[in-house]
């Protein structure tokens, strides 16, 4: 398993103990997430998909493995909750010391 890059590393973290301000504080000002073809643009809107969808679910991330591709790095979950619940990838584009885009996908 490859090592997880550190700002992924709180992404997961903060996720794992619902610390929404943490995890946002993870993603550049005009970071993506694409929940399955979502897209939710920016710290705001990124805010009211976790509220509703993922860190407000109570969302936990069990890791089972980590693939780095050049700036992309790919990790592997059993996410388990009061949502969604099963396994998924999570794909982080990172932008220096910030996530520029997460993509969700099974």
């Amino acid at each position: 398993m490859d090592s997880v890059p550190s700002v992924v590393q709180v992404v997961l973290d903060a996720a794992n103990r619902g610390d929404v301000d943490a995890f946002l504080d993870a993603f550049g000002a005009g970071a993506v997430v694409d929940d399955w073809g979502r897209e939710f643009v920016g710290r705001d809107a990124i805010r009211r998909w976790s509220d509703a969808e993922f860190i407000g679910k109570q969302v936990t991330l069990d890791v089972t493995g980590v693939e780095n591709d050049g700036g992309r790095t790919v990790v592997s979950a059993q996410v388990g909750g009061n949502g969604f619940n099963g396994p998924s990838h999570f794909g982080f584009d990172v932008d220096g010391a910030t996530v520029a885009r997460m993509t969700i996908r099974a």
